[in-house]
């Protein structure tokens, strides 16, 4: 029996450069706070709190911070929360990703050049939250094929359409598509971050040629759910595992490859774990 990694799996550049910020200053100071989850991953979070890093789950607990330093997750945050931030006075490290740095500017100048946003993704993740506050003109969240057949733009609107960074890249184009039919004015930017678009891509090639597949990441991971769910479509033997100890496998004889990816928060540690694991006991 084979098993083969998907080439691009685990920590993605804005990851990587969020958490390497926290542990850096986790060793240099005291009263580190982040607000949210610095990433998608359980296991990384708890880590950080034997370092002192402590979550700040609220607006209300960072209105009752006094002191301290607080670092904004790779998601990003509402613009209310950063000037919340400034008025207190707290030092505040920006540890969002560029890519979705780069998505707030252009929903801030394209709804200041009176255009409406719309922002492909998942209603409620924080990362679609932080883009929506930065937005000048009511923006809108489309997830569905529906909800984008719904939608309807008053005379003469004009529309600028973004993504979340972790979306999924063929669902986007279908639901754009959409959009073009109506015959709206419309300016697209796709925002799907290149890795997403490989990760996903290398996932599904990988799946299709696999007995079974195991995706690895945060339970609360988007970018981990859409690769499960890409993965699951290609290959029926999909299990979604956090770590070693949720991955319950009986595999057959017949089985000759397993696959094997992981979301964007995924640390190498827990990849490795699972990889010797199957290679040495299947």
């Amino acid at each position: 029996m084979e098993v083969e990694l998907a080439k691009t799996l685990g920590f993605c550049f804005g990851v990587k450069r969020a958490i390497d910020m926290v542990y850096e200053y986790a060793d240099k100071r005291k009263n580190i706070y982040t607000y949210g989850s610095i990433i998608h991953n359980e296991e990384v979070v708890k880590d950080l709190e034997k370092k002192g890093v402590k979550v700040l789950a609220s607006r209300e607990e960072l209105e009752a911070l006094d002191s301290g330093s607080v670092i904004i997750r790779a998601h990003g945050i509402p613009k209310e929360i950063f000037e919340l931030m400034n008025s207190k006075g707290l030092e505040c490290i920006d540890a969002t990703c560029p890519f979705v740095k780069r998505i707030h500017k252009i929903v801030e100048k394209e709804s200041e050049n009176g255009y409406r946003i719309i922002i492909i993704g998942n209603a409620g993740h924080p990362e679609v939250e932080g883009t929506k506050s930065w937005s000048k003109t009511p923006a809108v969240v489309i997830e569905s094929q529906e909800q984008a057949q719904n939608f309807e733009a008053k005379k003469d609107e004009k529309l600028c359409i973004v993504s979340q960074t972790t979306f999924n890249y063929k669902k986007f184009q279908d639901l754009v598509e959409i959009f073009r039919k109506k015959g709206y004015d419309i300016i697209v930017a796709n925002t799907i971050c290149n890795a997403t678009e490989e990760r996903q891509r290398e996932a599904i090639e990988l799946a299709a040629r696999a007995d079974v597949m195991i995706v690895i990441g945060g339970t609360h991971s988007s970018n981990t759910r859409k690769l499960y769910e890409l993965c699951q479509s290609e290959c029926e033997n999909t299990y979604y595992i956090q770590t070693l100890e949720d991955l319950q496998l009986d595999l057959p004889n017949s089985v000759e490859l397993v696959g094997i990816t992981a979301g964007a928060s995924t640390p190498n540690k827990i990849i490795e774990e699972v990889q010797n694991y199957v290679r040495i006991n299947f």
